[in-house]
């Protein structure tokens, strides 16, 4: 009966400290508890119909104390006075008979106080004990064994009639006032009685020495209680893990032969994906959640994000900024423990450390690439994803770090930049921000916690995280002071939450799973936790992940629907403007724009192929003589036509041809075909189609043909083998008919025509307007054009008495025409009569080659049949030949090269060029603009988010 009555006074403490806890306020049901703090309850699942009133802890939930060493609860004896062994036989079974007895007439008495209920209700209304075995002793639990209760139960009578059997209770209470008196516990071998006073003055010394002890040791047990149930919660959620990456690896394999839909975190990713790159105008912004993780520089941010993600997945350095752009994690759950980006299909194992080596050196060459130069940050966001079981189902976008001092290295715009771009992510309404603070260091020193107070003042989507908890319980002289940071009171922020982690010794070889015992050990023994200062739910990464997936998703269901209505009304907009503009264009975004775009430059560049040979051939010979004219005429006509003699001359021009050949002349004609090449080209790309012409091209037009252009190169053999063929046309002297010489003496007077025309240009700027245009026109000489004119005068007076001066004057006769023209007045300088003669004798000898081209029209006899005629003697006529016969040959040889090999290679180049334009975003940006190309890609981009917006949904209201 004794044992039986600690029950009782046990079950009464433990109620009523249950009742009195501060942690709970009242019966509020599961649904109507805060998401951070409600938490996963111990074994009655809430979905099922609660027939007894449960356990109200203290402590809340989140708590994953796995590491703790459990132990059995044992009660340590209560002593009410001096209690001496009992080895009395007769007392013990009176005991033992009186157990039963005292059993019936409990039964006796309920059944009278609850006359008017039936014995089903009021079993019903017992409170389970299974959870308190620990309280009652086992032979109330063994009871059933030795008393059959179901037959006793049909023996009893009803209600009515129980309460017609009901004793006195007045007697009731005297008989057993008389029982406590005399039973008493005896030492060995002889009954203990004692007097009534001993005992009740021990009874209440006992109450005023233990009251305290018991209320310890029950708040004791209580907690090895919790920690019992969270162990097997944590036994049974491996057990599901486990289950479940059964399952997702049968999918994986197709047993199951069905497609697998995409899971609903990643159908959400998809959708922030293509908002980071929509241009938010028309009044639409992206209001949906995402975690934004903002912390100061070395505050621990990028470690609590890897242990959420379970890997070490991040660049690490000592006190070095190394997150330099954001960072999209989307977690989700899978049977491998895998990594992979957004624009790539290669999977990183998280459970190898080479992969996760590669993986963090990856993250680090694209932060670096996202860096424009003289930049120390950029807002460029990395996408990645990562899979694995048991991840928390959540996105979380890390920011570069917080800092307060621009260091050497940084672009001195570092400090706002970083400000901006936390701000564009935390000016979101339905941002969830999850701000780590330092608590190593002073409160005081923290940047973050102003910029978050900003952002949302009223602490509604802000969950604060300090880490560091080990060294600040080491460091901090008052521990008091990290129980108000914990509970939002030194910081003027407030928060939706707070929670305290530990992330590791500050070792980056530690393995996830080490840290996550260490940080377990530490809450373990940590007087925060065992003073109170800390609650359990508020301790551990792994209470911190869950707290924050709860209220991402909470966060998600209330907004995606008020999102997927704006962007409904943003699509209808776009659609009207479209109407209202382009009603006769289809809406072809800027890669619709950019194919066909492809196809026509494509087929520009197969016309070069149709361009018939005889134009290839007029152009490129034409192109050739101009550029070679003027060495043709200065450098070999001119000195040859100055000797006395056609051998001489015939000597000097093969001279001159040969050393052109070898040094100049393949060069120069393989210039002139690769310019005739791109004049061509870029005449079939730029010249208007039409009505068919779509200007928007024209900049993507031009810019693949420079491209095109610059990566061509020649054929490295085709100046050889050019001058081979070049050097035999040139030592061809024999014009085989009348025509062929015709042609020549056409050709010749042409270029001396044309050279003839320049040089009377060049005397008439030399000296001026003459007598016709200054009365005509009012134009006037000036004083050196005047002195240019007097001493042409004079050179031409000196030609006239010797028609056949050679080029050069000598210098007496430079003498003499300086004193003549000093005699009239005239001041001249040596250097300006040689270049008046350059030119006056130019014009005296292209006039005189001019007079023997007539003269030699009637020459081909006697250059056929080889007559002596000093008059008829054409050496000039036969050198034009050859020129002509060169260029001739050189032509159909360059548009050989041209139509067989060097259009095919410049179509090419062109194709790669399309190519690598494709592939290069901010190329197509760049070079196909204008509002119609804008308004087409953001309905493009509206109609998308629309479309998986509403896909997800679906899928969020199927997941109810």
């Amino acid at each position: 009966m004794w044992r039986l009555r600690r029950a009782a006074v046990a079950c009464e403490v433990c109620q009523s400290l249950v009742k009195h806890s501060s942690g709970v306020k009242g019966s509020i049901p599961l649904q109507k508890l805060h998401l951070v703090s409600r938490s996963i309850y111990h074994s009655h699942h809430p979905t099922i119909k609660l027939q007894r009133p449960q356990l109200r802890m203290s402590l809340q939930q989140f708590s994953s104390l796995t590491n703790l060493p459990l132990r059995k609860s044992k009660i340590s004896p209560m002593k009410y006075g001096y209690q001496p062994r009992r080895n009395f036989w007769p007392a013990r079974l009176a005991a033992r008979l009186l157990k039963l007895r005292y059993l019936i007439l409990g039964s006796a008495v309920g059944g009278g106080y609850t006359a008017k209920k039936t014995f089903d209700q009021w079993k019903d209304m017992i409170p389970d004990l299974s959870d308190y075995k620990w309280i009652v002793p086992d032979i109330v639990w063994e009871i059933d064994e030795y008393i059959d209760l179901e037959k006793l139960r049909k023996a009893l009578p009803d209600s009515e009639d129980l309460a017609k059997l009901a004793p006195d209770f007045d007697k009731i209470v005297e008989s057993l006032s008389l029982l406590k008196d005399f039973f008493t516990t005896g030492s060995s071998g002889e009954t203990a009685f004692r007097a009534t006073e001993h005992g009740s003055e021990n009874d209440k010394h006992y109450r005023k020495v233990s009251d305290k002890e018991k209320i310890d040791q029950l708040q004791e047990e209580l907690l090895h209680t919790q920690l019992k149930y969270q162990r097997i919660l944590e036994r049974l959620e491996k057990e599901n893990k486990e289950l479940r990456k059964i399952v997702l690896q049968k999918d994986d394999k197709g047993i199951h032969h069905r497609k697998l839909k995409k899971s609903l975190i990643d159908m959400y990713s998809e959708v922030l994906d293509v908002l980071s790159d929509y241009d938010a105008s028309y009044n639409t912004q992206d209001h949906l959640p995402r975690v934004v993780v903002v912390g100061d520089q070395s505050a621990g941010k990028t470690s609590v994000l890897e242990m959420i993600a379970q890997a070490r997945i991040f660049p690490r350095g000592s006190g070095e900024m190394m997150t330099r752009s954001p960072v999209k994690v989307t977690l989700s759950e899978g049977p491998h423990h895998v990594a992979l980006f957004k624009d790539s299909s290669r999977e990183f194992d998280l459970t190898k450390e080479e992969d996760l080596a590669a993986l963090r050196h990856e993250i680090e060459l694209r932060m670096r690439k996202n860096v424009k130069e003289g930049c120390t940050v950029s807002p460029e966001t990395i996408s990645l994803n990562v899979k694995g079981p048991g991840l928390q189902r959540m996105v979380l976008v890390d920011l570069p770090g917080v800092i307060n001092t621009v260091t050497a290295g940084m672009a001195p715009d570092t400090k706002e930049t970083i400000f901006s771009i936390s701000k564009a992510y935390m000016q979101n309404p339905n941002a969830i921000i999850l701000c780590i603070q330092d608590g190593s260091v002073d409160a005081e020193r923290s940047i973050v916690t102003d910029l978050v107070s900003q952002m949302d003042p009223h602490g509604r989507r802000t969950i604060f995280v300090l880490t560091k908890v080990d060294l600040a319980e080491k460091n901090v002289a008052s521990p008091s002071r990290i129980q108000q940071i914990i509970e939002g009171k030194l910081f003027p922020m407030k928060a939706l939450g707070y929670f305290a982690v530990v992330t590791g010794k500050g070792n980056s070889s530690e393995s996830i799973e080490a840290i996550r015992e260490y940080e377990e050990e530490f809450f373990q023994n940590s007087k925060l936790l065992k003073t109170s200062m800390l609650k359990a739910h508020q301790v551990t990464t792994r209470n911190l992940s869950l707290a924050v997936s709860d209220c991402f998703w909470k966060m998600v269901r209330e907004s995606v629907e008020q999102q997927a209505d704006s962007f409904k009304a943003t699509r209808f907009n776009l659609e009207t403007e479209w109407k209202n503009n382009y009603p006769r264009l289809r809406e072809l975004d800027r890669n619709e724009l950019f194919e066909k775009a492809k196809n026509e430059i494509l087929d520009e560049v197969i016309s070069l192929s149709q361009v018939t040979p005889k134009h290839w051939e007029e152009i490129l010979q034409q192109s050739l003589w101009e550029r070679v004219s003027t060495h043709v005429i200065e450098n070999i006509y001119l000195p040859a036509a100055q000797t006395m003699n056609s051998g001489t001359f015939n000597t000097t021009v093969d001279i001159k041809l040969k050393q052109w050949t070898d040094k100049q002349l393949p060069n120069k004609a393989v210039e002139v075909a690769w310019e005739t090449l791109q004049e061509e080209f870029s005449r079939f790309m730029t010249e208007p189609k039409g009505k068919e012409h779509d200007d928007i091209f024209d900049k993507l037009k031009e810019a693949v043909k420079e491209e095109s252009i610059k990566r061509h190169k020649w054929n490295d053999f085709a100046e050889d083998s050019l001058r081979v063929i070049q050097h035999n046309a040139l030592e061809d002297r024999s014009i085989s008919d009348k025509q062929q010489w015709d042609a020549a003496i056409y050709f010749m007077e042409e270029a001396l025509q044309a050279r003839l025309k320049d040089t009377e240009d060049a005397i008439e700027n030399m000296i001026g307007p003459d007598w016709k245009k200054r009365w005509l026109y009012w134009k006037n000489r000036t004083q050196e054009q005047g002195i240019h004119n007097e001493t042409k005068n004079e050179l031409e007076k000196m030609l006239k008495c010797n028609e056949e001066h050679p080029a050069y004057l000598a210098s007496d006769e430079i003498t003499t025409v300086r004193k003549n023209l000093e005699s009239r007045g005239v001041e001249v300088d040596p250097s300006l009569i040689k270049d008046t003669w350059h030119q006056v004798y130019r014009r005296h000898f292209l006039k005189t080659a001019l007079n023997h081209c007539n003269l030699c029209r009637r020459g081909f006899y006697y250059y056929q049949r080889h007559f002596v005629d000093s008059e008829l003697e054409c050496n000039d006529v036969v050198l034009f030949w050859r020129i002509q016969r060169m260029l001739a040959i050189t032509a159909n040889t360059l548009r050989q090269q041209l139509t067989n090999t060097e259009v095919r290679r410049l179509e090419k180049n062109v194709k790669e060029v399309l190519e690598d334009f494709a592939e290069d975003s901010e190329k197509k940006v760049k070079l196909l603009t204008g509002k119609r190309v804008q308004l087409a890609e953001d309905l493009k981009k509206v109609r998308e988010i629309q479309e998986k917006l509403d896909a997800f949904i679906e899928a969020l209201h199927q997941e109810k």
